[in-house]
């Protein structure tokens, strides 16, 4: 696994998924409201990369599957353990937080994929993550400043097409939304990426 395989992998799983992505993140934004069904769609969007990894054709209303709501101790269990620990990491510097969230990155979706316990998910991702957390980092590092660039580029140019015409601002207000959607997803790509890699090691 490499830096360039995780940007490269997680840029091509992200393209492949983008809009059932965008139709899983509306549909959970419509029903977030609604009590029991909220817990099931939340475990089900930590949980997509898991599915993305095998390049499986992600259906947006898979948020809604049962299977979700009935694992719900486990995940609240693993909620627990996975942020007090990183907390406690934290605590002692921000060097060891970060590297306990890298190590128990992939806890979620092995909880989803291998349907294994909280405490057995935790241990898992530590051994899976062992020697490549470096790379995890500096993967997500140089995404975060590509994007940056990106992001400081398209304002500077939807800036200068405001000036110019109201019908500019307005398509390049919607370029920067499709843009920044993209770029909070490819995270979701990055992890499956990561997922895919290290479970076949």
């Amino acid at each position: 696994m490499t830096i360039g395989s995780i940007l490269k992998g997680g840029f091509s799983i992200t393209s492949r998924n983008f809009l059932s992505l965008i139709g899983a993140v509306i549909l959970y934004l419509l029903t977030i409201w609604i009590p029991y069904l909220n817990v099931g769609t939340t475990i089900a969007m930590l949980s997509l990369p898991a599915a993305m990894s095998r390049g499986e054709a992600m259906s947006p209303t898979e948020i809604f599957n049962a299977k979700y709501r009935e694992n719900m101790g486990n995940y609240f269990l693993l909620i627990v353990f996975h942020s007090t620990g990183i907390l406690i990491g934290y605590l002692f510097g921000v060097i060891p937080g970060i590297v306990m969230a890298l190590s128990w990155s992939l806890a979620f979706l092995l909880v989803a994929d291998k349907g294994l316990s909280p405490t057995d998910a935790l241990t898992e991702s530590n051994r899976m993550t062992n020697g490549h957390k470096w790379t995890m980092f500096f993967a997500y590092f140089v995404y975060g400043i590509l994007f940056s660039i990106l992001y400081l580029i398209i304002l500077v140019v939807v800036g200068l097409a405001a000036e110019i015409a109201d019908i500019l601002a307005i398509l390049g207000f919607f370029f920067y939304l499709i843009f920044a959607a993209f770029a909070g997803a490819m995270s979701l790509g990055m992890s499956a990426q990561i997922y895919r890699e290290l479970s076949n090691d």
